[in-house]
């Protein structure tokens, strides 16, 4: 697959274009995970009438967002707050959340004021973030001891038919972070020279989950995916035909609803 800045760029800003189906077929993500990122703020409360205030960034159309918003913790609810870059996919977001507050902004400059958040979550996104930009400006945003968290929902390919399913799709939708949580090396560069003299270490964790599908329900969530999304519609159209017809010819997706097995990988920083 072409990895140049060049591509790279233009699959990050390629979800508008689908919002509305990324917001319908995208997955949520474990609540276990949720919570191991906002560990290091809950049993920090020392006052139970306290309410955390936590960002979504890069927020999408806010499958993140809304687990974050139906959370209790400390006081209550937390206020949380959206930003995302994308206009299509933060009008998506608007729609699907209209009592939350979201706004639009980048990574790199973040539309809040210095120390006014207690965490920074990205949800399936940090990898688009330029992080020696984005760090400083997360870390500017976050008040001390607060956390910077980045959660991503990967296929589970350590499963036969999932692995055939990543073949077929010609690996078009593999998270550039993943498998990460046991390889220390990799956590431990994760936030560059900037973020180890901002944060303390990072750390890592994996959860298992798993999502309800069909063969149209997949093939859509695969069409939400920038490698797809950029694609020429003659080109798409093969690729997911070859999905489809992998999908027809295996036992666990051949017949009405299967779960896809999915690892969910979560990485943290505590802001020093």
């Amino acid at each position: 697959m072409d990895d140049s800045p060049q591509i790279i760029a233009k699959r990050a800003a390629s979800f508008g274009t689908a919002a509305a189906e990324y917001a319908r077929y995208r997955p949520d993500y474990p609540l276990a995970a949720i919570r191991w990122l906002l560990a290091p703020l809950t049993e920090a409360i020392r006052e139970p009438r306290q309410q955390l205030t936590l960002l979504d960034l890069g927020a999408g159309t806010g499958k993140l967002t809304a687990q974050l918003a139906e959370l209790t913790i400390g006081a209550g609810r937390p206020r949380v707050t959206a930003v995302e870059p994308d206009p299509e996919m933060l009008a998506e977001l608007r729609r699907q959340l209209p009592d939350v507050t979201a706004m639009p902004g980048r990574a790199e400059a973040i539309p809040l004021a210095g120390g006014s958040v207690d965490a920074v979550l990205a949800g399936q996104s940090a990898h688009w973030f330029d992080l020696d930009r984005a760090i400083p400006e997360i870390a500017r945003v976050l008040r001390p001891g607060g956390v910077l968290g980045a959660v991503w929902n990967a296929d589970d390919s350590r499963t036969d038919w999932v692995a055939g399913l990543h073949r077929a799709s010609g690996r078009r939708t593999s998270v550039p972070v993943s498998g990460a949580a046991s390889d220390d090396e990799e956590i431990a560069g994760w936030l560059g020279q900037a973020g180890q003299e901002l944060f303390w270490p990072a750390e890592g964790s994996e959860y298992d989950h798993s999502q309800l599908q069909t063969a149209d329900s997949m093939i859509a969530t695969l069409g939400t995916h920038s490698a797809f999304l950029i694609m020429e519609p003659e080109e798409r159209e093969a690729a997911l035909t070859e999905v489809r017809n992998y999908l027809a010819a295996t036992p666990q997706t051949a017949s009405g609803e299967f779960r896809l097995p999915m690892r969910t990988l979560a990485l943290r920083a505590v802001r020093r």
